[in-house]
């Protein structure tokens, strides 16, 4: 049963939506003033979310613009609920990310259409597309006339060990992997590499940069021979612009990415080696692998697998040679074979 979160002040109102909301079968929580409903939709996590803009301690337009900034809630469809007709107001909100506008008083026909809309476009976009850079890709190509992706598009090869862009550099392009492998790094004073991402054939590279209008704070250096299609600044900032659903995707991709790197600090500060090394060939084992039944041979020289576990190489060597003979792994001509996904990801820190 679909859930849907109900933010309204007006006592009769919210009463008689959710009681329309409820005849058609969906679950509805109800909140009467947008503070209450931010703290909801973070512990309930609703399928949807109604909200009316003109509301005590927290209005609408505030509900809307904390949720998006949550990764949980940055993709929950969105409708406002508001007795405001004026075109700025509604203008207002739907530049805001809003996916929907209802203006009272509407019919409960309304309301429902309304809402089963808004599930099935959140379903379709679900279905096919996944959240990563390639299932952004395509979402992208299917929700605007100007294609990111492109045989027009100018493209690079780049030979093992090249530099796509440096640390201290202003960003001009999106790149985006035809394919090949990247990994992107950080150095610190004394030049020690800590690798930040790696990423294959259908990842972006870079938005990041575009996206906070700053230099890069990285280095993106080919890990195997590569083809890159180079997509300018310009391009990529007008799809972002065009569509509050494209914005939101961008969003969600930020988001796990802070996540991914919170994460990693975590790790590389409290777990053990062992642990680390574990995690680090499950995280390279999932960007080789091309579909989730193939158990690929993982080619990475030692030198980056211990820049990515945040190790001396040499503890990195002896971490594997331990983990070959408690035949956890197998490693045949230099390269890496995970014998049990499961076994790697149960170790004990």
């Amino acid at each position: 049963m679909k859930k849907i979160l109900l933010i309204e002040d007006n006592t009769e109102v919210r009463e008689n939506t959710a009681e329309i909301l409820e005849l058609a079968r969906y679950n509805v929580i109800t909140a009467e003033n947008g503070k209450i409903g931010v703290e909801l939709a973070a512990k309930e996590k609703p399928d949807l979310i109604i909200c009316d803009i003109m509301m005590p301690v927290l209005d609408g337009y505030g509900v809307l613009h904390l949720l998006s900034k949550q990764p949980e809630t940055a993709l929950t469809p969105f409708i406002f609920l508001s007795a405001k007709t004026e075109r700025n107001d509604i203008r207002k909100g739907m530049e805001m990310g809003a996916d929907d506008y209802l203006t009272k008083p509407f019919d409960d026909i309304e309301l429902l259409n309304a809402v089963e809309s808004r599930f099935h476009k959140a379903e379709l976009i679900k279905k096919e597309f996944e959240n990563n850079s390639g299932g952004i890709a395509r979402f992208l190509d299917s929700a605007t006339q100007l294609k990111l992706i492109s045989d027009d598009r100018e493209t690079c090869e780049y030979k093992k060990k090249t530099a796509v862009y440096s640390e201290g550099s202003r960003p001009i392009y999106l790149y985006y992997v035809k394919s090949g492998k990247v990994k992107t790094y950080r150095t610190n004073e004394d030049g020690k590499e800590l690798i930040t991402g790696m990423y294959k054939e259908g990842d972006f590279i870079g938005y990041i940069a575009l996206l906070e209008e700053h230099s890069y704070k990285d280095t993106a250096e080919v890990l195997e021979a590569a083809e890159l299609m180079l997509i300018p600044k310009t391009d990529f900032l007008q799809l972002v612009n065009s569509s509050p659903e494209i914005s939101k995707k961008f969003i969600s991709l930020l988001a796990n990415n802070v996540s991914e790197r919170e994460m990693q600090l975590l790790k590389l500060a409290y777990n053990s080696l062992r642990k680390r090394v574990a995690d680090a060939l499950l995280m390279v084992n999932k960007r080789y692998k091309k579909d989730e039944t193939e158990n690929p041979q993982i080619q990475i020289s030692r030198e980056d697998l211990a820049n990515l576990v945040g190790t001396a190489t040499e503890s990195l060597i002896r971490t594997l040679s331990d983990f070959k003979s408690e035949q956890l792994i197998e490693i045949k001509e230099g390269k890496i074979t995970i014998c049990s996904e499961a076994k790697l990801a149960g170790l004990l820190n």
